[in-house]
């Protein structure tokens, strides 16, 4: 039976480090190859895989465990000599419920390390959408991503969960606020300009600060989002003026995806610190070396420096928590229902097949007795009857798989109406 297909396999920041957790970081051509990777491999039809800065997570169905395998593969991709550590650091699911509760919650954001993160849901949005696009996205999770979506929808609009705004940008914003004792006049420079950056932007914007250059290795990308902040082009930095001009700025923010860091030692060692300057990596994998700490007043922060900051909306997200657990039991409760009627849909259909064979014969064999008008009628009449007659089973069968004991009922019916001959509809 389905729900009891469904497992997954995790990595996240609550257990594993940085220097882990990057080796497993895929963008969307990396997260559409493996899907396909492992479709082959392990002939999956329906996977869901989740990457981001926190956490590498593949939910899968299957009839089999595949847990350990899935790892192996993992491990695969990355340096042979460290497979025995990273494995440790592989939480694995293989009871469905589980894992469709950890799918909930690390969508609705109870796994964040900003708790009720406000990208989660956006990431969880895209992870399905590459399923989708690779056709590893079936009925199954089709409606378990909708499922999400709704009791995300709910919780937004009958609570505090998701007011405010305390995701990771908007804690690098805190961090910043923090560092500069709010002096509003120091100067910020953003390098990148994915989601990540861009929200950082605004979170700053909102706290009053408006001194900020954005640099790219594209202009334009670094242009458009100048545009989209309604600064002036005058706060684009140019790529290849960045090392000339980085001693200008009193925070810089990495915000780019690099295979090997794009700020180190060599590049930053003649630089003059007369006072601190400060980096924020908020890459995945690192784009800052942390040598560039033994540079005399280079200060570094990184993901893991950003933890729960306390704020009123923390608080309030906080308090919120047995309301969201409520709304997300109740919303998984609507799902298994859905589930189990899946389960029985096979009989239904195979009773009606029945049936509807009962009364096809029948007619036939009066088809010639009767004028155009009466076998309009009868057709009427006879199909009246075929869906009076069904209607009881049914009722019985969905009430038997609220209660569980769907199984014997299945059986019962399956003999009565001598089903086994319509068993193509399996």
């Amino acid at each position: 039976m389905i729900q009891e297909q469904f497992k997954a396999v995790s990595l996240s920041f609550q257990n594993t480090p940085i220097s882990i957790r990057e080796l497993f970081s895929f963008d969307e051509s990396g997260v559409k190859r493996i899907l396909l990777c492992l479709k082959e491999r392990f002939d999956f039809q329906e996977a869901l895989f989740i990457s981001t800065c926190n956490r590498t997570e593949l939910y899968y169905v299957s009839e089999i465990d595949l847990n350990n395998q899935i790892i192996d593969y993992f491990v695969e991709q990355t340096d042979i000599a460290k497979a025995g550590e990273m494995k440790q650091y592989f939480l694995k699911f293989n009871q469905s419920l589980e894992t469709i509760h950890y799918l909930f919650e690390v969508s609705i954001g109870l796994h964040s390390q900003v708790i009720g993160d406000l990208q989660i849901i956006g990431q969880a949005k895209l992870a399905y959408q590459w399923s989708a696009d690779v056709n590893m996205a079936g009925a199954f999770l089709h409606r378990l991503m909708h499922s999400i979506f709704y009791a995300n929808k709910k919780i937004v609009q009958e609570t505090n969960y998701r007011d405010g705004a305390a995701s990771i940008s908007y804690a690098a914003a805190e961090l910043i606020d923090e560092i500069l004792i709010s002096n509003k006049n120091k100067t910020i420079l953003l390098v990148g300009t994915g989601e990540i950056g861009e929200d950082i932007s605004k979170n700053l914007i909102n706290f009053g600060y408006t001194n900020i250059t954005i640099c790219n290795r594209t202009l334009e990308n670094a242009q458009n989002l100048v545009t989209k902040l309604n600064f002036d082009l005058k706060s684009v930095l140019p790529y290849e003026l960045l090392w000339s001009h980085i001693a200008y700025f009193d925070v810089i923010i990495s915000a780019v995806q690099v295979a090997e860091p794009l700020f180190t030692f060599d590049k930053l060692k003649d630089l003059k610190v007369y006072s601190h300057k400060n980096f924020i990596d908020v890459s995945m994998p690192r784009s800052i070396d942390i040598s560039i700490e033994k540079i005399p007043g280079i200060v570094l922060y990184n993901l893991e420096d950003l933890n729960k900051k306390t704020s009123k909306a923390l608080e309030l997200r906080l308090a919120a928590v047995p309301k969201v657990k409520q709304i997300i039991n109740e919303t998984i409760e609507e799902f298994a229902s859905w589930v189990k009627e899946t389960e029985v849909s096979p009989t239904i259909h195979r009773i009606k097949l029945a049936l509807e064979t009962i009364r096809q014969e029948e007619i036939n064999r009066f088809n010639k007795q009767l004028t155009e008008n009466e076998l309009k009628a009868v057709e009427t009449i006879t199909k009246n009857m075929v869906q009076k007659l069904i209607k009881l089973p049914v009722v019985q069968l969905k009430a038997a798989c609220k209660r569980g004991d769907a199984e014997n009922l299945i059986e019962v019916l399956t003999e009565l109406f001598d089903l086994e001959k319509h068993s193509e509809l399996k």
